[in-house]
């Protein structure tokens, strides 16, 4: 897991697909988290995302690096303790101007029974399972 969270890090931006009804949607999220052991994300409950994935856990996420990718599917669990919330916004201070850890907006969630596959064009995929 530790691998797959350096490369998003190292990515800065990665793209999470969810389903809208029969349709996918993509969009960017930038911050990702190792806590406890998980790897966690952040965003806001008021935010079609949330909707999306409250609706249907399954996602995948998707990020490249010059001629490598990376490809996670799996499912986003929402984690309301303060203590994750907290977490990532100590770890993200910019991200306290929209969200705080005791408002009722603010979302972690977490990956659960993920596959993530990092590709390139001349090396054998690097899968991790967590």
């Amino acid at each position: 897991m530790k691998e797959v969270y350096e490369y998003l890090r190292k990515a800065q931006v990665f793209y999470v697909a969810t389903i809208d009804e029969d349709k996918p949607r993509v969009r960017p999220f930038g911050i990702v988290e190792e806590f406890e052991d998980k790897l966690y994300v952040i965003t806001g409950k008021k935010k079609n995302v949330s909707k999306q994935i409250e609706k249907n856990h399954n996602v995948e996420i998707c990020a490249a690096i010059n001629e490598t990718w990376i490809r996670i599917s799996g499912q986003l669990i929402r984690d309301d303790r303060v203590e994750a919330k907290k977490y990532i916004l100590d770890k993200n201070p910019h991200l306290r101007a929209m969200y705080s850890e005791t408002d009722d907006n603010t979302e972690t969630l977490y990956l659960k029974d993920a596959e993530a596959t990092i590709s390139s064009f001349v090396e054998a995929p690097k899968i991790y399972k967590f």
